[in-house]
């Protein structure tokens, strides 16, 4: 071949031809499954592309909570995501947007059970998972279907559990003895499990006084890597912070606190309990999140002056009755926590 033909290239050849791989993926990143799977069909190296880890370590699946002939390939899709995708995912969120009635329930428990299971068989990468908002004390929720979602998402978390980094599992709301079997299938057959951020915000249905579960202290023993700790105030007992001074003082940092109105807060929480934590988690903040307002003796036994708090909010406040203050709070209370409130609000809704 001479010189001169050499030098004749096609004038309006595509710049896509010579993006760099790294390029693509990233233009790649930013479609949906149907645009991804045309791109697939137009050569092999976008195929190729296609198949590449980055693109499928991050995925949110949305079920929607009533029936619709739009949304009924909503399960038969996440199936297919999985037993395609499913072995390169890292971070899982599931959504399940206010389910309509039990047959849906029902759709979505066997979707589930279909979807973890190709997970725990593909999958040894998974480091966060979000199951949020299922409310599994609805009406919705056949007790049989319930049984049956608990089994295979314990039984999912016994397989992954010594890779995953991060359960959010805000809520769910199952009893003490459900809950808490879920939680202790990510230490199983093991000691410890090696959670770092834990959400367990309204995990357990209103109403139970979570905090005088010999069974739930039992569970809470086996975290032993802790960094951050989201749970309602109706869990917190003296016995939980000894577990996590004794187990996780060298790596906790936060601890979210949501004290609801209609959930028990009777409890009696020593400030020396509070104060040991303290002193051996060093590294320690506490955040609270008052729903609805509540009295401000209530308020004045929950906010001990030996927790270092962060944060207060105080939210959905509202004045029915027209001899409540929020003054005694603002002004008794807050002074306490001038020393360590770092990013203080309180607000009216």
């Amino acid at each position: 071949m001479d010189e001169e033909s050499e030098l004749i290239q096609p004038e309006d050849q595509s710049c896509w031809a010579s993006l760099p791989d790294l390029c693509l993926c990233r233009v790649f990143w930013w479609l949906g499954d149907r645009d991804r799977s045309r791109a697939a069909l137009v050569c092999r190296k976008w195929n190729q592309i296609m198949y590449s880890a980055d693109l499928w370590r991050y995925r949110t699946i949305t079920f929607s909570g009533r029936p619709s002939r739009v949304h009924a390939s909503e399960f038969e899709s996440a199936l297919w995501y999985v037993k395609k995708f499913g072995r390169y995912l890292e971070h899982l969120e599931v959504k399940f947007l206010n389910p309509y009635n039990a047959v849906l329930t029902k759709m979505f428990q066997v979707t589930m059970r279909g979807l973890l299971s190709c997970l725990g068989k593909s999958n040894n990468c998974l480091k966060s998972l979000s199951i949020q908002h299922l409310e599994l004390d609805r009406l919705v929720w056949r007790n049989s279907i319930r049984r049956s979602f608990v089994r295979s998402l314990s039984f999912f978390l016994k397989k992954i559990g010594k890779h995953l980094d991060y359960l959010n599992l805000k809520g769910a709301r199952l009893t003490v003895e459900q809950g808490c079997h879920v939680l202790n299938s990510l230490s199983y057959m093991r000691k410890e499990n090696v959670i770092s951020e834990l959400n367990i915000e309204d995990y357990f249905s209103h109403h139970l006084a979570v905090y005088s579960s010999t069974q739930f202290k039992k569970t809470m023993s086996t975290f032993h890597n802790l960094v951050s700790l989201t749970l309602n105030y109706n869990c917190i007992s003296d016995e939980l912070l000894e577990n996590l001074c004794e187990n996780n003082a060298s790596t906790l940092w936060t601890i979210n606190i949501k004290c609801h109105i209609h959930d028990p807060h009777g409890q009696v929480i020593w400030g020396m309990s509070w104060a040991k934590l303290g002193r051996q988690a060093t590294n320690l903040k506490v955040n609270f999140f008052f729903e609805r307002i509540m009295k401000y003796e209530c308020l004045a036994r929950i906010l001990l002056q030996e927790i270092p708090v962060r944060s207060l909010s105080l939210r959905s406040c509202y004045f029915s009755d027209p001899d409540c203050s929020m003054r005694p709070t603002l002004t008794d209370l807050l002074p306490t926590f001038r020393h360590t409130l770092q990013v203080g609000r309180t607000r009216e809704e």
